[in-house]
């Protein structure tokens, strides 16, 4: 493993621990600060999660790409494969193994800051199929917008954009759109306001991986040369590293 690769994947694995730190522990304070009243605890837990997310995505893009998401990385190796671009599959799976292990350790982390246990398994059931629809249309929201973002050339909007996207999409979809089977299976390791029962994680991440063929199977559809801007995800390639390895 190259030293250039391995700082992308601690990026990773650092970013998506923040990003699940930042969701699991603004959803506890959020249920200490306003108990009783869930609608504007999932705004606070909204709103902090959309900012959080903006600011992980300056920090750590410029040395990863700020995927944060195994579903965003799986498209971009994807979508990037026949044009020569984008993520090869060695750097795929590790950025899959660097979010999954960061999400874990980001709940881990909230539930100690908050003077609970380490990790304890969610009793949130979360298993319908209205949620698991509502995680479709997130799923294969958050690809469009940020290949969209890549191929028109404006992806120094993405932290904005992205933050944006997922602080709405809590709101209008019923599953209040985790769209990431990374963080999924992190907040089964907390049984706090954001957590997800472990039982109801392999539904959503079925789900999941359905919003990332529909969302490439559109991409495909209005922008049939999206895999060329694969090297720009989540910020354009310039602000990298030149890593060999990251082009096949």
């Amino acid at each position: 493993m190259t030293i250039a690769l391995r700082r992308r994947l601690l990026a990773e694995f650092i970013g998506t621990g923040l990003l699940v730190t930042a969701v699991v522990g603004s959803g506890i304070m959020a249920a200490t600060l306003s108990p009783g009243d869930v609608g504007l605890q999932l705004l606070e837990n909204s709103i902090a999660t959309a900012l959080a997310l903006g600011a992980l995505i300056l920090i750590f893009g410029p040395v990863s790409g700020a995927h944060f998401n195994p579903v965003v990385s799986a498209a971009d190796w994807f979508l990037g494969r026949r044009a020569g671009a984008g993520m090869t599959l060695r750097d795929l799976g590790g950025y899959v193994v660097a979010q999954v292990l960061g999400a874990i350790g980001g709940s881990i982390l909230a539930n100690l800051m908050f003077d609970l246990s380490a990790a304890a398994w969610s009793s949130k059931d979360r298993a319908a199929g209205h949620l698991w629809l509502g995680e479709v249309v997130a799923t294969t929201g958050l690809i469009l917008l940020i290949f969209a973002l890549a191929r028109s050339g404006r992806a120094p909007a993405a932290p904005a954009a992205v933050g944006a996207y997922i602080g709405a999409a809590y709101w209008f979809t019923s599953s209040t759109s985790f769209a990431n089977p990374a963080v999924t299976i992190g907040r089964a390791f907390t049984d706090t306001f954001a957590g997800i029962a472990p039982a109801s994680v392999p539904g959503f991440l079925i789900a999941q991986l359905v919003g990332l063929a529909v969302g490439v199977g559109l991409l495909a559809a209005l922008y049939p040369d999206a895999g060329r801007a694969a090297d720009q995800v989540v910020v354009p390639a310039g602000s990298r590293d030149p890593a060999p390895e990251h082009r096949r």
